[in-house]
């Protein structure tokens, strides 16, 4: 279910997706509101789940996190069980930084981070190769990110919407 939002939620939403440290009082000042308004409307935003959470973005490759992978994954079977376990065993990993289910041939994508290739060899053969029903796994390494970014647009997501 889509939120309603106005103008004013937007522009909070918008601002707290570059300056997700800043304070309600902050906020408020910067958009022309009072805190206790802006509080109230943040507060409303997180109770509807728009906010999910308000975190620090690290820089991967300066905690020596070099190698960016995407994987594509099979699995022998689909059914409810064989993806719960799959699903389970990626949860356990926090090498796995994002898990899509897709439609087509491939089940799941993974974004993983490694030290470097040799560590994303080591995490195949003794995790990932050995997760429950994997049939195949396609592995892509990122040469370099030209786009990355949590911030969602919210001009498109709120045309109609944003009143």
């Amino acid at each position: 279910m889509q939120a309603d939002l106005d103008r004013g939620d937007v522009r909070i939403l918008d601002l707290i997706q570059s300056h997700g440290d800043l304070s309600a009082a902050e906020i408020g000042e910067r958009l022309g509101m009072t805190a206790s308004t802006c509080w109230r409307r943040m507060s409303r935003l997180q109770g509807l789940g728009v906010i999910r959470s308000r975190v620090a973005l690290l820089e991967r490759e300066k905690l020596g996190l070099n190698v960016l992978v995407f994987s594509q994954v099979k699995l022998t079977g689909h059914g409810r069980d064989a993806l719960l376990k799959f699903e389970e065993a990626v949860r356990e990993h926090p090498e796995i930084q994002g898990c899509y289910t897709l439609m087509g041939e491939t089940d799941f994508l993974l974004r993983i981070v490694c030290r470097d290739i040799k560590a994303y060899e080591a995490f195949f053969l003794d995790h990932l190769s050995r997760f429950p029903g994997v049939q195949s796994v396609h592995s892509f390494i990122a040469l370099s990110v030209i786009k990355e970014t949590t911030a969602l647009p919210l001009v498109a997501a709120t045309k109609a919407g944003a009143r």
